[in-house]
């Protein structure tokens, strides 16, 4: 279980965007949080995924609570989430082949000698052919390139999924295909998914329940 209990969180002292927020999310649920831009909800995606400290309150992975925030967190929770932003070219290293983008989070927790298995595996789930792994994220469209960033995020197995508007930059046919690989990973590996967005109808197929934001 992943529980939000009692989160106030921002980025300025004494100014919150999130207030006294609680949220559950069982091992294989898939939960949309929806709501307008600036209502603080990819603030509460960013706290569930232990990259932003709240002002107060616990976030509680399968029964032991977080001890500590980014970096400082420990590899065993920090690496049980994986995370896809909505802008795939602010959280991809420019400098990176697609490949390397992917086998990334391998590679940094001294798992390199599955990474080339483990890329084309992923490379091939979310429909990247081998020419497009071996170029950089100026040399490919936002839709492929989000596709190696979910790719990037599944890299380690995780068991809890945090997509913040993951296709809010992308065509029809890319959403569904992106929405498709998460659905089977979350199905084969019984992960546990928060969708953040504002697209009503995609949360409300997508998820097994949706939270409206604000409430």
């Amino acid at each position: 279980m992943l529980e939000l209990q009692a989160i106030t969180a921002g980025y300025e002292p004494g100014r919150p965007v999130v207030r006294d927020v609680s949220l559950t999310l069982a091992p294989g649920e898939a939960v949309g949080l929806l709501g307008p831009s600036g209502c603080g909800k990819s603030t509460l995606a960013r706290v569930a995924a232990l990259l932003h400290r709240p002002f107060s309150g616990r976030v509680v992975i399968d029964g032991e609570p977080a001890r500590g925030w980014r970096h400082t967190a420990p590899r065993a929770q920090r690496t049980a989430f994986g995370v896809v932003f909505q802008q795939p070219r602010l959280s991809a290293d420019p400098r990176l082949s697609l490949r390397d983008l992917i086998a990334e989070p391998l590679r940094a927790t001294g798992r390199r000698a599955e990474a080339g298995a483990r890329t084309d595996e992923l490379a091939d789930a979310v429909g990247l052919t081998g020419e497009l792994l071996g170029r950089r994220p100026h040399e490919v469209s936002d839709g492929q390139l989000q596709r190696a960033c979910l790719a990037r995020a599944l890299a380690l197995r995780p068991r809890w999924l945090i997509c913040d508007e993951m296709t809010a930059m992308l065509d029809a046919s890319t959403t569904a295909a992106l929405v498709q690989v998460v659905e089977t990973y979350r199905r084969d590996e019984g992960a546990g998914l928060l969708a953040v967005g504002h697209d009503r109808v995609l949360l409300e197929r997508w998820c097994t329940r949706t939270i409206h934001w604000p409430p």
